[in-house]
């Protein structure tokens, strides 16, 4: 019989692993497979341009598999590599703006699907879980 320690870390990979393979099937018909739309998203939704190694950290890949994502990102016109004014070595990954409508399709999905598999929590058990979930992540991070 597993620990409770051992089914909560059971369930957080599984249920994380599974719901990205669940907006994967409904966005199957956009042209772009998982690694693609999380690599979008991510240039999206963040503040601040993305250097190809920070967005590597962000997918949690190696340098080299997201110089290749990024290629095909670029090949797709969906991104583009943006040198830095500041440090001919960093090249920021930035969308272009048929990267910016699928992301805006990706998102109108993902949103969806949210939607309907959070229906009928109540709001205070997910407020917990997200709360239990920040923190966890906070304490891993500052542990690698």
């Amino acid at each position: 019989m597993p620990t409770t320690e051992e089914r909560f870390s059971m369930a957080l990979h599984n249920t994380a692993r599974i719901w990205r393979q669940g907006i994967d099937r409904r966005l199957k018909d956009v042209g772009v497979g998982q690694a693609g739309w999380l690599a979008i998203a991510n240039i999206a939704k963040s503040p601040e341009p993305l250097s190809q190694i920070e967005l590597a950290n962000r997918l949690g890949v190696e340098g080299p598999s997201v110089v290749s994502l990024v290629d095909r990102l670029v090949k797709a016109e969906l991104a583009e590599r943006v040198p830095s004014e500041t440090d001919r070595r960093i090249k920021y990954v930035m969308l272009t703006p048929a990267g910016q409508a699928l992301y805006a399709e990706v998102k109108t999905v993902a949103d969806a699907y949210r939607k309907e598999m959070l229906a009928g929590i109540d709001k205070a058990v997910l407020a917990a879980a997200a709360d239990l979930l920040e923190a966890l992540q906070t304490k891993v991070e500052a542990s690698l």
